[in-house]
């Protein structure tokens, strides 16, 4: 089984109009609904790529509802979640479908309490006991220590768990100093950790912080990955024009599937690569064009850096 950690869990809405301009009203031509938050998008792409996958984290109120709700009709997808007393936030990513490009609107989350935050604690550790590997994503909601994710790395590696590493700022740099197996920052993260926007040099500063290998993710222009075994680069065909939200989290379930089965690092970044680009593709996070996908795997290109 195959753990996902999303603290900050949400309902992902995305609106579709023909052309998104300020200041004035606009006619959706499509809305969807899907439970979201980083880890919960890699799930699914997770449990559509055939592995059993197990989501923790926190949900509640109204929103929070709704989200189980339509997780329970998630196939392959276990739900774990931790229930809160404040509600769950919700995400709107508003797609101009005329250029592809998205807006998006990210609430802040519940306020977590410090005997939730114990039950999370309590039930994490259990979960570690029959998990092959845990990602750990997303921001983190209010009240949640800052350092979370670096207790939440020394968990798993005293369970002798591999573990991934997907957020940003502070709680990336003290989950770095913890030594995660896996980090993936986009370029913007990765040049917050190290303060280097040469991402050759950031990657190997921040594995000099702790972290076993680096996958930054360069948007368009790809992945580039730092391991033990090498450093490659692997590149999409072409820029895909979509709605990018969830791409990020589909690259992740790519590593950590390649990683649970054991894939060569170009493979693994191929499979991530392909997936991030099908994911432009599809119409809302946590999804992914298969047909794209397949087509997409042949044509990635991975390359020694």
């Amino acid at each position: 089984m195959i753990l996902t950690v999303t603290l900050n869990t949400a309902l992902d809405i995305t609106y579709r109009v023909r052309s998104l301009r300020p200041h004035t009203s606009h006619r959706v031509t499509e809305v969807t609904e899907r439970p979201g938050g980083k880890g919960l998008n890699v799930a699914r792409v997770l449990a559509a790529l055939g592995h059993e996958v197990t989501v923790t984290g926190f949900a509640g109120g109204v929103t929070g509802r709704a989200l189980r709700d339509q997780l329970a009709d998630t196939p392959g997808v276990v739900d774990a979640l931790i229930p809160v007393a404040g509600s769950t936030r919700r995400t709107i990513a508003v797609v101009d479908t005329t250029t592809g490009d998205s807006t998006q609107l990210n609430e802040p989350g519940p306020e977590i309490t410090p005997a939730e935050w114990a039950a999370f604690q309590e039930a994490y550790e259990v979960l570690l006991r029959s998990a092959s590997a845990v990602a750990l994503c997303g921001s983190l909601p209010p009240g949640v220590p800052v350092g979370a994710y670096a207790g939440l790395i020394k968990a798993a590696r005293s369970a002798g768990v591999p573990v991934l590493l997907d957020t940003s700022g502070e709680p990336l740099r003290r989950g770095v100093a913890a030594r995660p197996d896996l980090v993936k920052p986009n370029a913007y993260e990765l040049a917050e950790l190290t303060g280097s926007h040469d991402p050759s040099r950031a990657t190997q500063d921040a594995r000099r912080r702790g972290a076993r290998a680096i996958v930054a993710s360069l948007g368009p222009q790809g992945l580039l990955a730092l391991t033990p075994e090498g450093r490659w680069h692997a590149t999409p065909p072409a820029r895909e024009h979509g709605n990018p939200t969830g791409a990020g989290d589909s690259a992740v379930a790519g590593l950590l599937s390649g990683l649970v089965e054991q894939l060569p690092w170009p493979d693994r970044l191929t499979r991530a690569v392909a997936l991030s680009a099908a994911t432009v593709q599809a119409p809302a996070a946590g999804e992914f064009d298969r047909a794209a996908y397949e087509k997409l795997l042949a044509r990635v290109s991975v390359t020694a850096a």
